[in-house]
């Protein structure tokens, strides 16, 4: 956990727990350690993980004990306590020693957003959003953190998944500090950026390192191998983003690809910035 003025944040698809990846040897319980270890490195204030099942969480709870973990259990749960099914969570955890949780919530994808695991626009997944309103302890100022993970198949799908993401948010004031992280399933090229960028949301690497693209975030365990497989093709862009809007100021922003002996804590890289909150902060 950072301590200065900026806040740290991550955003990390962890890969879902599965069999296959056991056999391939890829699996949870032979990374898990390796994923903690990376992101400890970043002092993370904050991290929105993507494709959490609950034994995922447990683990992580263990490596993280100073950490709140929301977004698991709750009103906001499917109709599957236990495995896969097609859903996992999109889970926040935050520094319990930095921040005070204001407020927090979450609502499904769909054109039903309170009916846990429902899907609309052919939606390949039930997909949702978790958030959470944070209180930084020493100053009093308030952000959100919202965290989503969108569908990869159905553009149509991925599109009013978004809208639904975008007019949430812009219940709060414009000026008021909101971050927005997550696995979008779609190169920044997609429409879904510029829905994005129309509401006053802002591309935290952009900030830092301009209009380049910086490559792949998905990698499939490959690393920079990955771009191996496509010869002649266009290799596909990141697909994980962090944004700001309101009152947040971008400090540092980074593509996370730390690896050990060939192995990586994921099948995506994860993706970090740091940001400040110029000002005393209204709630």
């Amino acid at each position: 956990m950072s301590h200065g003025a900026t806040h740290v944040i991550l955003t990390c698809n962890i890969r879902v727990a599965l069999p296959e990846d056991d056999a391939n040897g890829f699996g949870w319980d032979g990374r898990k350690a390796l994923c903690a270890e990376v992101m400890r490195a970043r002092k993370p204030d904050i991290v929105c993980y993507q494709e959490a099942l609950r034994t995922q969480v447990e683990d992580l709870k263990k490596f993280f004990p100073e950490f709140v973990f929301f977004g698991f259990d709750g009103p906001e749960m499917d109709a599957h306590p236990e495995g896969y099914h097609g859903i996992a969570k999109n889970v926040i955890m935050f520094s319990r020693e930095r921040y005070e949780m204001v407020s927090a919530g979450g609502f499904w994808l769909s054109e039903t957003p309170h009916l846990p695991g429902s899907l609309s626009w052919g939606s390949a997944r039930a997909r949702h959003v978790n958030w959470v309103r944070l209180k930084e302890r020493v100053t009093g100022r308030q952000f959100r953190v919202l965290n989503v993970h969108l569908d990869h198949r159905s553009q149509p799908a991925r599109e009013e998944q978004i809208k639904m993401v975008l007019a949430e948010a812009a219940s709060y004031p414009a000026e008021f500090p909101q971050i927005f992280a997550g696995d979008f399933n779609a190169p920044s090229s997609n429409a879904v950026f510029g829905f994005i960028k129309a509401e006053g949301w802002h591309d935290t690497y952009k900030d830092i390192h301009g209009d380049a693209d910086p490559g792949f975030t998905a990698h499939q365990f490959l690393g920079e191998k990955f771009a191996e497989k496509f010869q002649e093709k266009s290799v596909p862009g990141r697909i994980d983003f962090i944004f700001r809007k309101g009152r947040a100021r971008t400090e540092a922003a980074a593509i996370i690809k730390d690896q050990k002996d060939g192995v990586f804590p994921s099948d995506h890289y994860f993706v970090s910035a740091a940001f400040m909150l110029p000002g005393d902060v209204q709630p």
